[in-house]
């Protein structure tokens, strides 16, 4: 999954962006709030963690010009305005859900996976379809109750395409999804976490749909 880190204070979005990579996530920081409407209008993000006092131009103007273009991404404030006001105005523009500085970071990491798992439209936390679990909390994978070690690119890979069986997504949306700007990517990478995850899993898991790309079947 890709995020998305907006953050002015350095300190906090060093901890924040070491954070979220050792979590797995491919994780971006802007500091201000022109670099974050430029990201937010180039790129693609399954989450977006928003402070709110920002630089060039404010939080919650990011996010209301997110929102004017039906933009959906999950948005989770995490700022230093503890105001019932500030939190109101927050949600009110459109954030999906809101933390208060300085937060704790286990439970910074449980809403955000709250906020993914509900924009997939899952209620529940582990997602489970043909047989294998994954459990994005623990970071545990099995299938038929037997653990199996993926790699983080693997269950990059694979975490999107089970949470919504039956649909394609392409290869560019799954780069997406496994790269930072930081990242190098080769031409054929998704292949390759994709020949990974199908050896461990089975080979007739994942699906490639020719010219558009891959998916999970529903049955």
């Amino acid at each position: 999954m890709r995020l998305l880190l907006i953050e002015d204070d350095a300190m906090i979005g060093e901890m924040v962006l070491q954070l979220l990579r050792d979590q797995h996530y491919a994780a971006d920081w802007v500091r201000d709030g022109h670099m974050a409407d430029e990201a937010l209008r180039s790129e693609q993000y399954d989450l977006v963690l928003l402070d709110l006092g920002l630089p060039r131009r404010d939080g919650l103007e990011v996010l209301r010009a997110l929102r004017a273009r039906r933009n959906t991404v999950p948005v989770l404030v995490a700022t230093a305005r503890d105001a019932v006001g500030d939190r109101i105005a927050g949600l009110d523009a459109g954030a999906d859900d809101y933390v208060v500085k300085p937060y704790d970071t286990d439970e910074l990491l449980a809403r955000i996976r709250a906020l993914i798992r509900r924009s997939a439209g899952r209620g529940e936390p582990v997602f489970e379809h043909k047989g294998i679990s994954l459990n994005p909390a623990t970071r545990e994978a099995t299938v038929h109750g037997q653990a199996v070690s993926l790699s983080a690119r693997e269950w990059a890979v694979l975490e999107p395409l089970l949470a919504r069986p039956g649909v394609v997504l392409s290869r560019s949306q799954l780069e997406e999804k496994l790269f930072s700007w930081k990242d190098d990517i080769s031409s054929n990478a998704v292949e390759v976490y994709i020949h990974g995850v199908r050896k461990k899993l089975g080979a007739d898991l994942i699906q490639t749909v020719r010219g558009l790309g891959y998916l999970i079947s529903k049955q």
